[in-house]
């Protein structure tokens, strides 16, 4: 059971970034901002797939090479992948070289523009499972959230059924966390209210792999 922590800078946040600048900086600006963004939403879920067994500050210390390997995390590009595209993933030292996943990669993007071309879309495919809104819980330590919720194994089964992979409940409810479909910041880390603040934003605008902060979106 671990509480929030009060930091040098005066600020209450949530233990899991501990002092780390670049996990500071990721819990403050985009850790349950609310993402509604197709593309966003679908590297956030690959990224989330590539942490399976690793700690998530791995995966957001190589972030950019992944984005540079994978296109940018195009779609588009990412389906059509050859088996010389991934023999060459898989000899690049900037991202996790694992086999299954970067397989699994190339087809949750076949899966991704399948849902974009036939189903309802990939942000409001997600969601949909909340009501178009970010639930708000009001955790007071660590121990009472939860690895997966009855939700996040709807979703994964959902997802699972469409062709995506490494889309487990478990690794589902973390991405669910990151994107703010559920707000679960500690209620005493600061960034609960603030990130309660935050508007939902329209789907229907140019799709971009950036978070709302790197889009230059400003938080309350």
């Amino acid at each position: 059971m671990r509480k929030a922590r009060l930091h040098a800078d005066g600020l209450m946040r949530c233990p899991w970034p501990s002092d780390d600048p670049v996990y500071v900086a990721y819990h403050d600006d985009e850790w349950g901002v609310p993402e509604y963004d197709d593309r966003a939403l679908f590297e956030k879920l690959i990224l989330d797939g590539f942490q399976a067994g690793l700690s998530w500050i791995t995966i957001l210390r190589k972030r950019d090479n992944f984005r540079r390997a994978f296109d940018d995390f195009d779609p588009e590009k990412i389906a059509r992948y050859t088996p010389k595209k991934i023999e060459r993933l898989m000899q690049d030292a900037g991202i996790v070289r694992n086999r299954a996943k970067i397989a699994g990669a190339v087809a949750s993007a076949r899966a991704y523009l399948d849902v974009m071309e036939k189903g309802p879309g990939f942000s409001k495919l997600l969601w949909d499972y909340v009501g178009g809104r970010p639930k708000v819980n009001t955790f007071k330590t660590t121990a009472g959230v939860p690895a997966a919720t009855p939700i996040s194994i709807a979703i994964s089964k959902n997802l699972s059924a469409r062709g995506f992979k490494f889309v487990g409940p478990t690794i589902v409810y973390a991405f669910m966390q990151a994107v703010g479909m559920v707000n679960d910041h500690l209620v005493s880390c600061y960034c609960h209210a603030r990130v309660a603040k935050v508007k939902p934003l329209s789907k229907e605008r140019p799709r971009k792999r950036q978070s709302r902060v790197e889009r230059g979106e400003a938080l309350p």
